[in-house]
């Protein structure tokens, strides 16, 4: 609301006395949950992650268990969840919801974890009463919105030390909802009870961020998250919120290229936008996510459903797999050709992905010597398509 990003509280070290105020102010009147939903699925995207919560405990729906939400505290009063949820199902296009584990407003998050402690508590509470209320809310999500296809938890690292009755929470959830995944942005090994593994703002494996240092690539599906916020492989100006002083975007060759790495590293993407104080997606992104879109549509069928392809990925770029059909995105190569080491795989055909016309190869001991056509105008990277 600020335009100073998500952690206003904590980075100006607030009292709570001061950020209560702050509700008082907000009223998004430009929010459309229609038209969120059509650039969202325009881009390409098949499913949405919305907060329910951040990390300040500020309920962004119409929760009973607390008066600290949209509902009680805001001249707005409406439930953008419940609107969020509405356009989602009329569209097909899955709704899943964010929850921070971690809370700096509410009292009974005691003892209290390695931020938010200069809000004003008193320092006393009941972490047991905690987890039950947390339990309440996702209770409520669970119940009110429909079908929910996962649960997105974050901030279990500020009190790693913590009992956080992990796995009686996880069957709570896949009781209310058994089809409901659950991941955790808690940079660990994956822990019992979760469907999904994240990784923020790296691909799976890479620790560019320092997140990583503690986790390591299970067997469960794969998720990588990043912010059109900053520039590409650097931190500088990355905000999740939105950030009025903001002049560093991601561009489309960006995120296609993003997209293309984790669809090859076996692994779906999740893109952030931070709306603004009045509720809409700023033209920055939704003009960009339109470009993506046009891709997507055209190139879709090289990254929805497949797998990480038969080659590791490269500084070249990736592969992606269905079937015995290979995707070769050749995202950064300046040279004529390629060197695929496919071993003994038999290459039926190898063809330039758009057009289809055929690409020159030479078969050789453990792969394949590819003469790359020439990039097209306009276009973003190479992708070959070869049968085996």
């Amino acid at each position: 609301m600020l335009g100073s990003g998500e952690w206003v509280l904590q980075h100006r070290n607030m009292k709570l006395s001061e950020y209560e105020k702050l509700p008082t102010y907000f009223n998004p009147t430009k929010y459309d949950a229609k038209r969120w939903v059509q650039i969202a699925k325009s881009a390409g995207m098949k499913y949405i992650t919305i907060t329910s919560r951040h990390h300040d405990g500020f309920a962004m729906y119409d929760s009973k268990v607390s008066t600290w939400d949209i509902i009680d505290r805001t001249v707005f009063k409406r439930d953008v969840l419940k609107e969020l949820a509405d356009e989602c199902k009329k569209e097909g296009v899955k709704l899943c919801f964010y929850y921070s584990h971690l809370d700096w407003a509410h009292t009974d998050y005691f003892p209290r974890g390695n931020y938010g402690k200069l809000t004003g508590r008193p320092e006393s509470g009941d972490w047991n009463k905690y987890l039950a209320y947390m339990n309440a809310q996702l209770t409520e999500l669970l119940t009110n919105y429909g079908e929910i296809g996962a649960i997105w938890f974050d901030g279990w690292w500020d009190k790693k030390d913590a009992d956080w009755k992990l796995k009686e929470q996880y069957a709570l959830i896949h009781k209310l909802q058994p089809g409901c995944l659950i991941g955790n942005n808690h940079h660990q090994p994956v822990k019992e009870g979760e469907d999904f593994q994240m990784f923020e703002q790296d691909l799976p494996g890479s620790n560019k961020t320092g997140f990583g240092s503690e986790s390591k690539i299970g067997a469960l599906p794969l998720e990588m998250c990043e912010t059109m916020y900053g520039a590409w492989n650097s931190r500088d100006q990355t905000s999740w919120g939105y950030k009025i002083d903001s002049k560093s975007f991601k561009n489309t060759k960006d995120l296609v290229g993003m997209l293309v790495k984790a669809a090859g590293h076996n692994s779906n993407f999740l893109l952030n936008v931070g709306p603004t104080p009045l509720g809409e997606i700023q033209s920055e992104f939704a003009d960009t996510l339109k470009k993506v879109g046009i891709w997507t549509s055209k190139f879709g069928e090289t990254i929805y459903g497949t797998r990480g392809g038969p080659i590791t990925p490269h500084a070249w770029g990736v592969t992606t797999a269905k079937g015995n059909t290979v995707f070769v995105h050749v995202l950064d190569h300046i040279d004529a050709k390629l060197w695929l080491p496919l071993g003994d795989k038999k290459v039926k055909s190898l063809t330039n992905y758009e057009g289809k016309a055929n690409v020159e190869f030479t078969k050789l001991k453990d792969g394949i010597l590819v003469n790359l056509p020439p990039i097209k105008p306009g276009e973003y990277h190479r992708i070959l398509e070869i049968s085996l």
